[in-house]
């Protein structure tokens, strides 16, 4: 009986892992690059299997996102109208870029009126988050959708989830004690393999949605500047930014792909796939900057 279960069980593995990537929205090329590329892909997902297996349910995983993210969104008050009209922007954006995920959940968008928080980041559940100083450096509404598709793509990809569910499925962790995770804990980035993909698939849905994925190719630039003024240090800043403020962005970069490698990867894939570069719609809403005391 073992000789043939054995088998059978890497047969629907390996199965599965192929399902996945006939699925799975991502550039392809045609040559060797291609094969090797399918072997990696089909590797990384059989090793994937494990989460999978004991992945928490879809309503588990709401009820911590949903926890979580009101925690999160008591620290800071949207009574301004200024913050109001934003955050009904970012929602609009955000819902209409969502609506082209695979996991049709209900997807949240908050703005945080903080302009330290140079940021944005996805929780469990369908929460994203996006801080006022990172909208402070875009002028577009199609830059604004891609930054929201990448952490879209973030849940999307159980990149959120994926984080602590084989501990709370294999040690038998109470929801209750993974609810008190900071959110901190979801700012700091993801693997080198996941921010890559949640950039391609992220971009994608901002396209289908109607979006220049020109805008994530110039957001990308825009850390590739604050990469050379704050971390490299190799030009001066042009514009003036608070010791909280640098120290997000340091520890971005220490969490993250490099600019341009993130940028190579998404002309790439609009020269592979030829997708529309139209032009970017102006931001609608802005956010007015304040005066920031540098403490350096």
């Amino acid at each position: 009986m073992k000789r043939i279960l054995i088998p059978a069980i890497i047969l629907a593995i390996s199965g599965g892992a192929l399902y996945y990537s006939t699925r799975h929205k991502q550039e392809t090329h045609v040559g060797p690059e291609a094969m090797l590329n399918a072997l990696a892909n089909t590797q990384r997902e059989i090793s994937r299997v494990p989460a999978a297996l004991t992945r928490l349910s879809d309503d588990e995983e709401i009820r911590m996102g949903d926890s979580m993210a009101q925690g999160y969104i008591t620290r800071y008050t949207v009574n301004q109208p200024e913050d109001a009209a934003l955050q009904e922007y970012v929602n609009k954006v955000g819902v209409i870029v969502a609506a082209h995920a695979r996991r049709k959940m209900l997807y949240k968008f908050h703005y945080i009126p903080d302009e330290n928080l140079i940021n944005a980041f996805a929780l469990p559940g369908g929460h994203v988050f996006i801080g006022k100083g990172l909208i402070l450096l875009m002028d577009s509404e199609d830059q604004l959708a891609n930054i929201l598709g990448h952490e879209v793509e973030h849940i999307d990809n159980y990149h959120c989830i994926e984080r602590f569910q084989l501990r709370a499925r294999l040690h038998d962790v109470p929801l209750a004690e993974l609810l008190t995770l900071p959110v901190e804990f979801f700012q700091a980035g993801y693997t080198k393999d996941q921010e890559l993909e949640a950039d391609r698939d992220g971009t994608w849905l901002a396209v289908m949605a109607g979006y220049s994925p020109q805008g994530a190719v110039r957001m990308f630039e825009t850390f590739a500047r604050l990469q050379r003024e704050y971390v490299l240090k190799a030009e001066s800043p042009d514009q003036e930014l608070s010791e909280v403020a640098i120290q997000g962005i340091m520890g971005y970069f220490r969490s993250h792909p490099l600019p341009q490698e993130r940028i190579n990867q998404i002309q790439r894939i609009m020269a592979n796939k030829k997708w529309p570069d139209h032009p970017e719609k102006a931001l609608r809403v802005r956010p007015v900057a304040r005066v920031v005391a540098n403490n350096r």
